[in-house]
């Protein structure tokens, strides 16, 4: 199907690789979809069945006969596409200079390598809509989606925060979310009227303990970033130590470097980030990785918003360790641990995304259970994760009390009982 021996002669993985790693990504999205949308099937199964089509093209129009490269016309073309939204906006013949010079890199032609290798690491959707652009009606779009593609209903700003005031408890994280959103409004306003203003970094320090809502804070507030036009896509890449170290010298630059490109027009989110401090004089892995992310802070500083997360009394260790980290993160959102009555209410969130009551019994059960939690926490108190620990319990306990039942009505399925927290 996929023409493997010409593949192998010619010597194309590095070809085949990029075409299933960017048809692989694309079915990852429509997956996401899920069920309800089945459209969204027919429509990857377009994009696969091009596959095997693609490389048979390119097997027909392997041997090119280009003349030798203009510098300044290859320049000229990366920059062109690398900054555009769509290749839709792109003039066909460019594409087809690219798909010719994409080809030509693949058969070896070092002169062209350059070029590919900037925009496949850059621009991978640019590469996937030059490839299919001769065989497809779907053309990608910067955001990896294609033209054409089941699109979801999209979010307002006001959506986005409404979104936010929903989530249980965090009352102090909330008001300080809408201050920003206030603060980058105004700025947005003034600048739009000519007015001078201080430079102001929008870069966070979330501290707090496990599983008090930091992770999904930050995706929703890239998402926001987004409609404020602070950043240009609003998607949020999570790491932490072992996504940015690596295990040997100059390796860390390079690993950090990949997460810093995947985060850029979004924001990079980086837990538990107090363990890239030195612990010894030897450790110079961590400090690497800090000294890069914070160069592509000052490098890229319109289009990439970086967020430090993790315990409050090792983060402010951790940003007093470096002048860099004291100048650029200046702004701190404290999340408070969960109180009895949101954490109560937390799990009656999880039982109503399951289709799932708790009866009298178990309900009041459960308000003692969180104020012993409470109250008995200690410095590790999992906040969230605690509960959602207990509801998978309980969900267990309730399946092991059912499972001999050979008549179940919907009622039974769907109440949790006292002796399910037993």
């Amino acid at each position: 199907m996929l023409h493997k021996d010409f593949l192998d002669e010619k010597n194309l993985d590095g070809y085949t690789t990029k075409l299933y790693g960017i048809y692989r990504s694309l079915g990852g999205d429509f997956l996401k979809c899920g069920e309800t949308q089945p459209k969204a099937y027919g429509v990857l199964d377009e994009f696969m069945n091009s596959l095997a089509h693609n490389i048979s093209q390119f097997k027909r129009n392997y041997s090119l006969g280009l003349k030798p490269a203009d510098e300044n016309h290859l320049k000229d073309m990366t920059d062109e596409l690398l900054n555009c939204k769509s290749i839709s906006d792109v003039d066909k013949k460019t594409i087809a200079d690219a798909r010719n010079f994409i080809n030509s890199a693949v058969e070896g032609n070092e002169e062209y390598a350059d070029f590919y290798d900037e925009l496949s690491s850059k621009r991978p959707d640019v590469v996937a809509s030059i490839i299919i652009s001769s065989n497809s009606d779907y053309i990608f779009k910067s955001d990896g989606k294609p033209d054409g593609a089941i699109e979801e209903e999209e979010e307002t700003l006001q959506d986005l925060l409404d979104e936010l005031d929903k989530l249980v408890g965090l009352e102090k994280v909330k008001k300080d979310v809408n201050s920003l959103v206030n603060l980058v409004q105004i700025r947005k306003i003034r600048s739009e009227r000519g007015m001078k203003q201080p430079p102001m970094s929008l870069h966070l320090v979330f501290s707090g303990n496990p599983g008090t809502g930091k992770t999904t804070v930050a995706r929703l507030l890239s998402k926001i970033y987004c409609k404020l036009g602070v950043i240009s896509k609003g998607h949020l890449v999570e790491t932490d130590r072992s996504g940015l170290v690596g295990g040997y010298l100059g390796q860390t630059a390079i690993k950090t470097q990949e997460v810093i490109q995947k985060a850029m027009g979004g924001i990079l989110f980086i837990d538990e980030a107090y363990t890239l401090t030195p612990k010894t004089q030897n450790d110079t892995y961590g400090q690497e990785a800090i000294d890069t992310i914070l160069k592509a802070m000052e490098d890229h500083r319109d289009d990439l918003i970086v967020i430090v997360a993790g315990y409050p009394e090792l983060m402010d260790n951790f940003i007093h360790s470096n002048p860099g980290l004291e100048s650029r993160f200046n702004k701190y959102i404290f999340f408070e641990d969960y109180n009895p009555e949101e954490l109560h209410g937390i799990f009656l969130s999880m039982c109503e995304n399951s289709s799932l009551k708790l009866d009298g019994k178990a309900d009041e059960y459960l308000r003692g259970l969180c104020e012993d939690i409470y109250n008995t926490r200690g410095d590790n108190f999992a906040n969230a994760r605690q509960i959602r620990n207990i509801f998978e319990n309980v969900l267990t306990a309730q399946a092991n009390r059912l499972a001999g039942d050979d008549d179940i009505t919907d009622d039974e399925l769907m109440t949790i009982l006292l002796e399910d927290f037993k």
